[in-house]
């Protein structure tokens, strides 16, 4: 069914020199403390908005006022509207997200623990096919449900509600980590593969790979921790896979969501995920970048990670 942990003796070699955490649960979930604060959330775009009050300027022979940046950064060409306006976003709570994505070793102890029928709508032939690359390796072919599933036995085994997807905002204020840039490691993509597993077949491949490696391929989910962490030693926000996010999704939210604590819109069939993954362009990895599927969508590329709420 899966391969043996010893495969990947040096990966797991890896992993262990990630930074410290300061909580690790039962089952070895390791997490960072983020701190309450403020972010800008969403993507510098001249939308469709700012186009038409900038008309409306100038029928009035007014200057047109431009894009609606408050971070006063530069427009992103690759932004889209869903990711606008862009705007600032308060935090109120501190609360641990996971160090890592939830690994398929973590998420098999889930599985143990659930009967046959409970079992079998989730560890499809499907799951065991796409999830070959080891415990260490990041866990994929995982619904938003399946998610929920988790981390209700995860709270069972942990004694309390202590465990919870990630809002979108909380999820985006913890990638930024501090930065105001498209990436969170800056503004280009040069940087990108110390950061992210992703397709750098939609890539200028000649900026990481010598000539004649251009084939280089690696479709699957990798073990967690193998890349550079952000600012605030979370590995794997970009790239990898795409992890679950707790809010309903829609296009139009940023235009009128509160700019405190915001949840997510009342009501929507879709969920959000974000970050990217090894399937997804580069494009995919930029902080503000919103993915979308009913809550039942599985795929090879799609995991989660979880929060943990202090008290």
């Amino acid at each position: 069914m899966y391969p043996s942990r010893s495969l990947f003796l040096s990966a797991i070699l890896l992993v262990s020199v990630t930074q410290a955490a300061d909580y690790t649960n039962s089952i070895g979930m390791e997490f960072k403390s983020i701190a309450p604060g403020k972010f800008f959330m969403g993507s510098c775009l001249y939308s469709r908005a700012d186009k038409e009050r900038d008309n409306d300027l100038e029928q009035k022979g007014l200057p047109p006022q431009g894009p609606t940046c408050p971070a006063q950064v530069p427009e992103d060409k690759n932004a889209l509207e869903e990711e606008a306006p862009q705007h600032k976003v308060k935090i109120r709570k501190g609360f641990q997200l996971g160090i890592h994505e939830v690994t398929l070793g973590q998420f098999k102890l889930f599985l143990a623990a659930l009967n046959d029928q409970e079992r079998s709508k989730i560890e499809t032939e499907e799951f065991e096919n796409i999830n070959t690359h080891g415990d260490e390796a990041a866990v994929a072919a995982v619904s938003w449900e399946d998610a929920q599933t988790f981390i209700e036995w995860l709270n069972q085994k942990e004694g309390g509600e202590k465990y919870r997807l990630p809002t979108e905002a909380e999820w985006e204020y913890a990638a930024r980590a501090g930065s105001k840039t498209i990436y969170f490691w800056g503004d280009t993509l040069e940087k990108a593969p110390k950061y992210s597993w992703f397709n750098m077949e939609h890539a200028d491949l000649l900026i990481w790979f010598p000539e004649g490696e251009f084939n280089k391929k690696e479709n699957f989910s990798h073990p967690v921790g193998l890349k550079k962490p952000n600012a605030w030693g979370l590995y794997d926000m970009a790239g990898n896979v795409w992890e679950w996010v707790n809010d309903k999704y829609s296009a139009t939210y940023y235009q009128n969501s509160p700019n405190v604590d915001p949840t997510g819109p009342e009501a929507g069939a879709l969920r959000c995920f974000r970050g990217g993954s090894w399937y997804g362009s580069a494009t995919n990895l930029r902080s503000a970048f919103r993915g979308l599927n009913v809550p039942t969508h599985r795929s090879d590329s799609l995991g989660f990670r979880v929060v943990r709420e202090t008290r």
